[in-house]
């Protein structure tokens, strides 16, 4: 019990003190306007850093990338499989969202406004390149910022001689960006508080039900979704044997990944089902350890959450075959390319509101539905990796 409130103490503070918020706001109704501004800076301190974090995490994190050749076609393999099944993934909530709407009968007007619904054809150029250096640098440019970070790390790793000075900088830049995130969440509970505490006494408690639903209604999708497609791509690797192996397996990092909630802990736990298993070691050695860090089947889900939950509360229309593609594209990049580098989920969120144009009061909404379905999207991201290895076992051979 310790060691479980040890890995969850930050999700629980937060939670307390989005309660605390709620409490106040239903409290002190329109009074609670007050306390705006101590949530606002928080979200502000935010958007400040993450645009430095983009870039700097992004570029270190492939400029350090050695192993890509020498994994040869289970690299290729795998990335075919990460990038699959975490589509499935979203597809598979984007349906259940679609069929329940957990944050139906909520809506929300900030001054700010929602732009237009970006229109996937005539707006492509825009979404992904700007047309100035200096607009790179905007969290309003977050995706084109993400395709220039790329660009810079594989150049920095097609350097030879300056390479390492060249890595070793970034990274450390990287992590100093980290420790500015750790440094600013020491005022999350504070800005949470107040954020929340003005969001219910404006808008009443009606977004306090929208959250409850969506964190049952994506538990109950994740046991689904597990059941489901675990068991089907066992047996297309391996037939019923596979199935068998599996579910007599994979309790262990189930658990583990529950009871710590971090993909990195629970790797020495599937490392050790992929043996019980028998899956080839040179694939089960590749895939498990990478998949820790960019395969994430849960965040996919849990992001096409998010963005139906802010076009649902902001009064848009989640439809159009524009939205829904940027939608399901957004997920595979948080589950498979952003999962990688320190921040990921942050970048994930920021690019959600960016690319679709929502006012910064959406990101702390969207924020808190990360923290309340942590727990099973981390299982769902670390469990899919052994049923992912079974299926690259079987292309690769």
């Amino acid at each position: 019990m310790k060691k479980v409130l040890k890995n969850y103490r930050l999700p629980l503070i937060l939670l307390i003190s989005i309660i605390i918020g709620c409490i106040i706001g239903s409290i002190l109704g329109d009074k609670s306007s007050v306390l705006k501004p101590f949530g606002t800076i928080f979200v502000n301190m935010l958007y400040v850093v993450v645009v430095p974090l983009v870039f700097f995490t992004i570029s270190s994190s492939i400029s350090n990338i050695k192993s890509f050749k020498k994994l040869g076609k289970i690299f290729l393999s795998m990335f075919i499989v990460f990038i699959i099944t975490s589509t499935i993934a979203a597809v598979f909530m984007l349906i259940g969202v679609k069929i329940i709407n957990p944050a139906s009968g909520v809506n929300i007007t900030l001054t700010e406004g929602v732009k237009e619904t970006i229109d996937f054809g005539s707006k492509v150029v825009d979404m992904i390149t700007v047309p100035d250096f200096y607009m790179l640098f905007s969290k309003s440019s977050m995706l084109p910022l993400i395709i220039f970070s790329c660009i810079v790390g594989f150049a920095v790793g097609m350097l030879k001689e300056e390479k390492q000075s060249v890595s070793i900088a970034l990274n450390t830049i990287s992590k100093i960006m980290m420790k500015v995130i750790n440094i600013i969440m020491y005022y999350a509970p504070i800005g949470l508080c107040a954020y929340f505490a003005s969001l219910v006494g404006e808008y009443g408690k009606e977004i306090i039900g929208s959250y409850a639903k969506s964190m049952i209604f994506y538990y109950v999708m994740a046991v689904l979704y597990y059941f489901i497609f675990y068991t089907l791509y066992s047996f297309i690797a391996k037939g019923k044997r596979g199935v068998k192996r599996f579910f007599k397996h994979a309790f262990t990092p189930t658990v583990t990944s529950l009871g710590t909630c971090s993909s990195i802990a629970s790797l020495p736990s599937n490392i050790e089902c992929a043996e019980k298993m028998k899956i080839d070691e040179d694939v089960s050695h590749a895939t498990l350890p990478i998949g820790a860090t960019m395969h994430m089947e849960g965040s996919a889900m849990a992001s096409i959450l998010k963005i139906a939950f802010l076009f649902t509360i902001f009064g848009k229309s989640f439809t159009g075959t524009s939205t829904l593609l940027i939608a399901i594209l957004i997920s595979v990049l948080s589950g498979v390319v952003m999962s990688g580098i320190p921040g990921g989920g942050l970048i994930g969120e920021m690019l959600i509101v960016s690319l679709y144009g929502f006012p910064l009061e959406a990101f702390p909404i969207i924020a808190t539905i990360g923290w309340i379905v942590d727990p099973p999207a981390t299982c769902l991201n670390v469990v899919g990796d052994i049923p992912s290895a079974m299926l690259i076992e079987k292309h690769v051979e």
